[in-house]
């Protein structure tokens, strides 16, 4: 441990980040172990220059921007959809399909303690997240004749519970071999003097680093190389908080195919102009999303001859991807972004900070900064109150409330 205090210490000095070493002396040996592990492996060039972006202010070209094309299911002919659904049919059986779901996150904005996925809905059989959508796997296990693999990215603050969960559950009855674990990558969190916070165990600060590093962890964890030892071709991403999401959608994958296409996203029309949403488009001709902070109130406005928003197209995060997009992808990280949140910590007088206030750095890369790296995606899409449920906030608008009624009044149906 000498040694390795002693490099430490070295880059530390170097970066002047020393206040890392605040409480070394007065950790057991255990943490001290995993202080030093958090030094050594943390890019300080990369935190230096994350740090520095934080001084410019990011700003979308829009001159670069334009609509993109997309398909609108319930606009196919039978014959269309029958053809579509059939190849990816071919898929599914072929077994070149898996499903990945992205479920770090924590239940906190829920008042849930634990995984956001074990979070329970108040339905008739109080099932939680994790359960709706693995029913949705088993469908497919019934109708198909394959089991699906499940691979679920989870977060150091939530891979023991989660796996506990569905431990606790029986997998829900779907095979324990289809499941893969995994945790998403970290980054540490900066002051704003570009300090590394520490928090209150005297160890680095580290918040998860966004949907977009799902690439990089899905190469580091070895999970792209397990879908190559399975022979999977086609990969459907989604989050853990859409209780609709249609996890195995046949003609999502065959219109992908038909296409040409190495990815796919399905969209769900925005509810009016000045939705809070990302929106998908083409920049620079590559696809790509626009965050509702980008787009000018003019392009939010702007109609198509059929009286269609021509930016309206809402990214919720439902992506298909060919494996060899993903191979190509996760050889460069995706750029990062900022957030300016509020995040107790230990400075270096070994004083507890109370954020009253937004007062650190966090970095997240965005799934969608993958896409510019395609030459084409197809946009598929489909109707909101079918698909797209999310369960984020605890009261109001995309809530459990809001969620659930969406859930029954769509199972209700005769689909």
């Amino acid at each position: 441990m000498d040694e390795k205090l002693e490099s430490a210490k070295k880059i530390l000095k170097k970066y002047n980040q020393e206040h890392l070493l605040t409480f070394y002396d007065e950790l057991p040996d255990a943490k001290k172990e995993i202080l030093l592990e958090q030094i050594l492996n943390t890019n300080f060039d990369l935190i230096q220059t994350l740090f520095n972006s934080t001084k410019i202010s990011e700003q979308t070209d829009l001159s670069t921007v334009e609509p993109i094309p997309y398909v609108d299911k319930f606009k196919l002919s039978n014959e269309e959809l029958s053809e579509y659904t059939k190849i990816g049919t071919d898929i599914i059986k072929q077994n070149k399909f898996a499903v990945l779901t992205m479920a770090g996150g924590q239940g906190t904005r829920l008042g849930h303690k634990g995984p956001k996925g074990s979070f329970t809905l108040e339905l008739d059989s109080n099932k939680s997240i994790f359960e709706i959508l693995c029913n949705n796997l088993k469908s497919a296990q019934k109708k198909y004749g394959v089991t699906i693999p499940w691979y679920l990215m989870t977060s150091n603050e939530n891979n023991t519970a989660t796996i506990k969960f569905f431990e606790d559950n029986n997998y829900f009855d779907y095979p324990k071999e289809a499941f893969t674990f995994f945790i998403q990558g970290e980054l540490p969190m900066l002051d704003t003097d570009g300090n590394i916070i520490l928090n209150e165990n005297g160890l680095l600060k580290l918040a998860s680093d966004g949907h977009g590093g799902i690439f990089e962890a899905m190469f580091k964890n070895n999970v792209l190389k397990d879908m190559q030892s399975k022979n999977i071709e086609w990969i459907f991403i989604s989050g853990v908080d859409n209780i609709l999401a249609k996890l195995v959608d046949p003609s999502f994958i065959g219109i992908c195919i038909k296409n040409g296409s190495l990815a796919g996203g399905k969209s769900v029309v925005k509810s009016g102009p000045e939705e809070k949403v990302g929106v998908f488009c083409k920049k620079l001709g590559k696809p790509s999303v626009i965050e509702y902070t980008e787009i000018s109130k003019e392009m939010c406005n702007m109609r198509d001859s059929n009286d269609e928003l021509m930016y309206g197209e809402s990214h919720i995060i439902c992506n298909l991807f060919n494996i060899k997009a993903i191979e190509n992808i996760s050889k460069n990280s995706l750029p990062y972004h900022s957030a300016f949140k509020k995040a107790n910590y230990m400075n270096g007088h070994k004083e507890l900070v109370v954020a009253e206030e937004p007062n650190s750095y966090k970095f997240e890369a965005f799934i969608f900064d993958a896409f510019s790296r395609l030459d084409n995606m197809t946009i598929y899409r489909v109707k909101r109150e079918e698909e797209f449920a999310p369960v984020k906030n605890a009261k109001g608008v995309d809530s459990p409330e809001t969620a659930k009624n969406l859930y029954l009044n769509y199972t209700k149906k005769d689909v």
